[in-house]
């Protein structure tokens, strides 16, 4: 594989991480944080809009695991995509930790 489909399947594994907290609550019927909130990423974003930004991020991992000829039974492919998704699912859980802890105070 080239280099560039190691960055689609990065990116891949990132998109596909922020898909879960956004489209879960969305169909939950819980607000949730985001980028289209005010303040962006912060304030709290109706069901419908977090089911949207959700299925966009489904939409555009699995996109980018196609450019990225993902195959699972390559080892590096896995591996790419789980970097990815692990990297996006730490920064996800501190932003998302501090939005919530503050809201609480």
């Amino acid at each position: 594989m080239r280099w560039y489909h190691y960055l689609a399947l990065f990116f891949a594994g990132v998109f596909l991480v922020n898909f879960v907290p956004h489209f879960t609550n969305g169909i939950s019927g819980r607000p949730f944080p985001t980028p289209f909130s005010s303040p962006p990423g912060q304030g709290m974003s109706p069901p419908i809009v977090n089911v949207l930004w959700g299925s966009f991020n489904f939409i555009v991992g699995f996109a980018l695991a196609r450019a990225g000829r993902f195959d699972p039974r390559r080892l590096a492919a896995l591996v790419t995509v789980a970097v990815g998704g692990l990297l996006m699912a730490v920064m996800l859980a501190n932003a998302f930790g501090q939005v919530f802890a503050a809201a609480a105070r």
